[in-house]
């Protein structure tokens, strides 16, 4: 097979399989419902105009018979009138109607013949369109109930193409609710942990540390005052130098805050923080 006559093939077959989905059994049924009667309604006209013609023979053929009647009188009279003569011209034009009039009687019997059998087909055509639309109406009906027991089985099996697309865009919903979920649930755990507090507060990690030891030397202290209140020995040595510990540094880190300043000759200002730091030592001492 050469290539021209495969394409050939490959585009009828494309075709045909285009035209297989595309047809729909019912407009076909009406189509050939359609032209059924319409070839009734041929063969309908085709009588009509044979029955016509076979009129106007049968009139024709009337006349020539009045004819031959006028030309029995005419040869009456002409005997009457001793006129063999005319008598004999009469009776050979009677002669010649009554063969026009045979003539014409084998061509009317043979379009009534012709005319018979057109009436005869036309009910038998007739009779095969009535059972035709009987059979169309039960095959339409059988169709159309097949094509919704089609549609209901696809809906409920979820293998129509619309059932598809909204199959998938379920899934595409639902994974998206399943990955919102997940980052609320992240954003939640991440509140809890403080991440957030820590990402929109101005304080430095210096600032937690000495904010964490002012807390604990409160911690302490309230602890104190309790055991003093309640009149329990408590051994604060540890707790004490912890939390002196604490405000010392916190003391320091303070005022070097507030005493640092930029070098404006390039060298730092250790000596002088060093001093200022021995005195605040004292100080707290």
């Amino acid at each position: 097979m050469g290539i021209l006559s495969r394409a050939s093939y490959v585009i009828r077959s494309k075709l045909n399989a285009l035209l297989n989905r595309a047809e729909d059994p019912s407009e076909t049924l009406d189509y050939s419902y359609e032209k059924m009667r319409d070839e009734l309604q041929d063969v309908k006209k085709g009588i009509a105009d044979l029955t016509t013609q076979k009129k106007r023979l049968e009139i024709q053929r009337r006349r020539l018979e009045e004819n031959v009647e006028k030309h029995n009188e005419q040869a009456r009279e002409a005997v009457r009138h001793d006129r063999q003569d005319l008598a004999r011209q009469a009776l050979e034009k009677k002669q010649q109607k009554m063969a026009q009039i045979e003539e014409l009687e084998v061509q009317i019997a043979d379009l009534q013949d012709t005319q018979d059998n057109l009436v005869e087909k036309k009910n038998e055509l007739q009779d095969r369109i009535e059972r035709f639309r009987t059979e169309k109406e039960t095959m339409k009906a059988r169709y159309e109930a097949a094509e919704a027991s089609t549609r209901v089985s696809e809906a409920l099996s979820g293998v129509g193409d619309e059932m598809e697309d909204t199959a998938r865009a379920i899934e595409r919903s639902r994974e998206r609710t399943e990955e919102m979920e997940a980052r609320a649930e992240a954003m939640d755990e991440l509140a809890d942990t403080g991440a957030f507090d820590q990402a929109l507060s101005d304080e430095d990690e210096l600032d937690r540390e000495l904010r964490e030891m002012r807390s604990n030397s409160e911690v302490e202290a309230e602890l104190e005052t309790l055991y003093a209140e309640m009149g329990v020995e408590h051994d604060s040595g540890a707790g004490e130098g912890t939390a002196d510990e604490d405000v010392e540094v916190e003391a320091d880190v303070e005022a070097t805050e507030e005493t640092a300043e930029p070098a404006t000759d390039g060298e730092g200002n250790d000596e002088d923080v060093e001093a200022e730091l021995e005195e605040l030592q004292e100080e707290e001492n």
